[in-house]
């Protein structure tokens, strides 16, 4: 938590406010619990998207080339918290409630807004800073993919050029020591083929039904 914003531990007093109370305040510190709490931070690959997290969710990945800070009204403002949180609560929602990534992407999208409004930046300044750096899938500068990114996003998306660069990844060397090379290399191209054989296969039409003639 920058320390020039706001007090990291002193409590409430003088506000007359009780703990629970939703303030920008409190915002602010939940922020930084949830920051404090991740396990494995990895800022030496190339994201989609500026941020992932891994399959287990131990890793949140920020792209190796995305500024940790920008320049907002005087003040440099650090980057990653937030993009942390965005990736920790979307992770959660998919893992734990079994949320349909883009459905979990909106709430997560929606506690960055909040976080970046409660630290008093203008969340479009905020979010023409992230535009500008992203990499989408089929970005040339996607070179050095980690092999245990979590493709589910990609894969609700129907995106198989992210899938296919981590199985190119991993056929260079670059997988993770925690994971078996074949068979992540296997798990990857059988995703990809399925995404494919769901693409190609026609969603069956469904005509509405007629509507009994009321007598």
């Amino acid at each position: 938590m920058p320390l020039h914003f706001c007090h990291p531990s002193a409590p409430h007093k003088g506000l007359h406010l009780p703990e629970w109370f939703v303030s920008d305040l409190m915002l602010e510190r939940a922020l930084d619990a949830v920051v404090r709490r991740v396990k494995k931070l990895d800022r030496d690959h190339d994201i989609p998207y500026l941020a992932g997290y891994s399959v287990d969710g131990a890793i949140i990945y920020i792209d190796r080339h995305m500024p940790k800070t920008f320049r907002h009204k005087g003040r440099n403002i650090e980057t990653d918290r937030f993009l942390i949180l965005h990736e920790e609560v979307e992770k959660t929602m998919i893992d734990r409630l079994n949320l349909h990534y883009l459905h979990a992407h909106q709430i997560a999208t929606r506690a960055e807004q909040a976080a970046v409004r409660a630290c008093g930046i203008s969340w479009r300044a905020y979010d023409d800073f992230m535009q500008a750096h992203v990499k989408h899938s089929g970005d040339e500068r996607l070179t050095k993919v980690p092999g245990d990114l979590d493709s589910k996003p990609y894969r609700d998306e129907h995106d198989t050029e992210l899938p296919e660069r981590m199985a190119r990844a991993i056929e260079r060397g670059h997988c993770p020591s925690t994971h078996h090379p074949a068979k992540l290399h296997g798990a990857i191209r059988s995703k990809v083929a399925h995404i494919k054989a769901a693409r190609e296969t026609p969603k069956p039409v469904t005509l509405p039904k007629r509507k009994a003639d009321k007598r």
